[in-house]
């Protein structure tokens, strides 16, 4: 119900001047921090388009532009209904007139805006990609854009990539490399190869990312990574899907040495990343055995892990750089060696178990 508070602001929102306009959106942000009630309250007496107006058609220099923008952000919370209203308004559709004409921190609270309305791509609710994406992949190609307006405008790409019909967009655009790039900055990581992961489930986004000259030797660099444990789980996710059915990319991945370095993340990685190392492995030991065919003779301890396994007088992290030594040894092996340490009976034995108790191949991965 709305409260004699409410009626004098939407009145001022409408009919004010400036500066009643400016001191009635800040009025309305305020109430609408109160509750998801009260917000929907506000967007049924018609405070969403007066609002986007202040937003689109401000001088450049306003700080009623400002206090709009912050009053949109606490009525989307939670409603997708009030961001549709928004996308309705013609917020989305005219962002890019303006985006450019504002000073850093109004763009950084525009980008907020435009994250949270992104979700929209996750509902019933309609937010049209052609109107959005060229914006977007402008910014992002932008050399002169912060990075923390990157990381949200990633972040909404991220949300728009659920759909297909957006996917094809995206990858049409040219915007996979982009991505790519983006992949190996650590401040950029997490959402570029967030999107990647979306993309690499449809066929085109799959081909695309296969294909890509970086392909595969940026994602076994972010592999490498040490302290970051979400980039490191999407990019085995993406390298899972890439190379399940891909026999060449799995030989150039060998040669490049992604063995070893799958061995290093299935003992030190994630829970998550140790897991989808491990189905790698798998992979690549089935297909030596299936090489190799039967054969018999002494196998030994290569890399002499079960040592490490067993020191437990250590420190962990005097274990974890024991461990993390005797895999770079493993380096300079060669292929048939790495795989013969999975049928080892004694030293492997975490390893192994993990590996056969494994669930099924089939995509997707979890």
């Amino acid at each position: 119900m709305a409260t004699a508070s409410m009626k004098r602001s939407v009145k001022q929102l409408h009919f004010g001047d400036p500066d009643e306009k400016a001191a009635a959106a800040a009025e309305i942000k305020r109430i609408a921090g109160g509750d998801l009630r009260t917000r929907r309250s506000l967007a049924e007496l018609g405070v969403i388009p007066p609002l986007v107006s202040m937003i689109l058609d401000s001088p450049t220099v306003s700080p009623g532009r400002k206090i709009a923008i912050e009053a949109l952000l606490e009525l989307a919370n939670g409603t997708f209904t009030n961001k549709a209203l928004m996308v309705e308004s013609g917020l989305i559709a005219k962002l890019p007139n303006i985006f450019n004409t504002l000073d850093s921190s109004t763009q950084e609270q525009l980008a907020d805006l435009l994250l949270s309305i992104s979700s929209l791509a996750n509902t019933q609710h309609s937010i049209q990609p052609h109107e959005i994406l060229p914006f977007l992949i402008k910014i992002l190609n932008d050399r002169d854009t912060d990075d923390e307006i990157k990381v949200k405008f990633l972040a909404a790409l991220q949300n728009l990539s659920i759909k297909i019909e957006t996917t094809k967009l995206i990858v049409s655009s040219g915007l996979v490399h982009v991505l790519l790039s983006f992949s190996i900055n650590k401040r950029t990581s997490k959402e570029a190869l967030a999107t990647l992961s979306n993309l690499v489930l449809t066929s085109v986004g799959k081909k695309a990312i296969e294909n890509d000259s970086m392909v595969p030797e940026i994602f076994m660099e972010i592999m490498a990574w040490e302290g970051m444990p979400q980039s490191q789980e999407l990019v085995a996710y993406i390298l899972m899907v890439i190379a399940h059915q891909n026999a060449k990319l799995r030989k150039k991945m060998i040669a490049l040495g992604i063995v070893p370095l799958l061995l290093e993340v299935a003992l030190l990685g994630s829970p998550l990343a140790q897991k989808r190392s491990l189905k790698m492995l798998q992979w690549f030991k089935d297909e030596r055995k299936a090489k190799l065919g039967a054969h018999s003779g002494p196998q030994s301890e290569v890399f002499g892990i079960s040592k490490a396994l067993r020191l437990k007088g250590e420190s962990s992290e005097e274990c974890e750089r024991d461990v993390r030594k005797m895999v770079k040894q493993s380096l300079d092996q060669n292929l048939k060696l790495i795989i013969r340490r999975g049928d080892l009976s004694d030293g492997c034995s975490m390893i192994k178990s993990l590996v056969f108790n494994s669930s099924s191949k089939s995509l997707p991965y979890c």
